[in-house]
């Protein structure tokens, strides 16, 4: 087996300044759907476009003979693990996908943006545990910088919530479970022959599968075949699970070049490009103090990315054989 270890952290910052804009779109589309409609129901509907768009890509790749990790050649050893982190990490990404939904139905754009930024954070911890990959003080100092700046951003600078709710829990739980879905996939990613779009199409399958479990256990299967037939709603599943698709295939090609924790630190400011789109698209007003916690979040970011990519370049290994 060869170890994928040809990275290149351009790339991977520039994608993930994509991933940053998609994310940003992303909540506005969700709040935007018709009322009325449970947030798993919309969970599951949007995975169901994001499982559509993603297989003519999975075609293309196996008319052209990339059939990565299903390709013969592939050992047993590395399907089999494939498989168990593809059931797992499947499952991981159906849960929260319905608590992304639910959170900013819920506790609100402004809680749930809150809640999102600990994905960094989250990521950080789990690559230094399970990976032994330590931060450095400035690393760790820039992140805190750029969340404690969005945390003034979406608290209109009362730097305080409102109260601590089970809601706000849920909101929490989706960047932890995103965090170790992303740093179990990226090591699959880098030390197996499977491409993006396969993990993608993989993991839409066992999302997909688990929400519409969960989906007629919960709300019913009338419900769930109501929201199959109505225009409106679907328009919004559909553009949901367009952007949310493109996001992940344009994501998963970031972390093949850089850590998940630097990924994730440049997605941080994904609520103040919503806030942003809201105020072009919805009208919204933006203040002084918002536009001053933008250049804060600007300055903490282009300083973590000089630390941590700087720190990496010195440590990529030169592809090598295993056995």
């Amino acid at each position: 087996m060869v170890r994928n270890t040809s990275g290149r952290p351009d790339v991977g910052v520039a994608l993930a300044f994509v991933c940053l804009l998609l994310l940003g779109l992303m909540p506005i589309i969700s709040n935007g759907r018709p009322a009325g409609w449970g947030a798993l129901t919309f969970a599951l509907w949007l995975s169901v476009w994001q499982l559509l768009f993603s297989l003519p890509l999975l075609i293309r790749e196996w008319r052209s003979g990339e059939w990565g990790i299903f390709a013969r050649a592939s050992s047993r050893s590395d399907r089999n693990r494939t498989l168990a982190v593809t059931l797992f990490t499947g499952t991981l990404f159906g849960l929260s996908t319905w608590a992304y939904v639910l959170a900013f139905e819920m506790v609100g754009a402004t809680s749930a943006a809150i809640a999102l930024q600990a994905y960094p954070l989250f990521a950080a911890v789990l690559e230094a545990l399970l990976l032994g990959r330590r931060k450095s003080l400035g690393e760790v100092g820039f992140m805190v910088l750029v969340v404690a700046a969005l945390f003034h951003l979406a608290t209109r600078g009362t730097m305080r919530l409102d109260g601590f709710t089970p809601w706000f829990a849920v909101a929490l739980a989706v960047p932890a479970l995103w965090s170790v879905a992303h740093v179990i996939l990226r090591e699959t990613l880098v030390t197996t022959p499977i491409t993006p779009n396969q993990v993608t199409v993989s993991r839409l399958i066992v999302s997909t599968s688990v929400l519409l479990l969960l989906a007629i256990v919960i709300e019913g299967p009338d419900e769930v075949r109501r929201a199959g037939s109505v225009f409106e709603f679907q328009s919004f599943a559909l553009m949901m699970g367009l952007a949310y698709y493109l996001e992940l295939i344009v994501w998963f090609n970031a972390v093949r070049h850089i850590d998940v924790s630097i990924a994730s630190s440049i997605t941080v400011p994904a609520p103040a490009v919503t806030m942003v789109l809201a105020a072009i698209l919805l009208g919204d007003s933006i203040d002084g103090a918002e536009v001053w916690a933008l250049v804060v979040v600007i300055v903490g970011l282009f300083g973590l990315l000089r630390v941590g990519i700087a720190g990496r370049r010195p440590n990529i290994p030169q592809p090598q054989a295993q056995s």
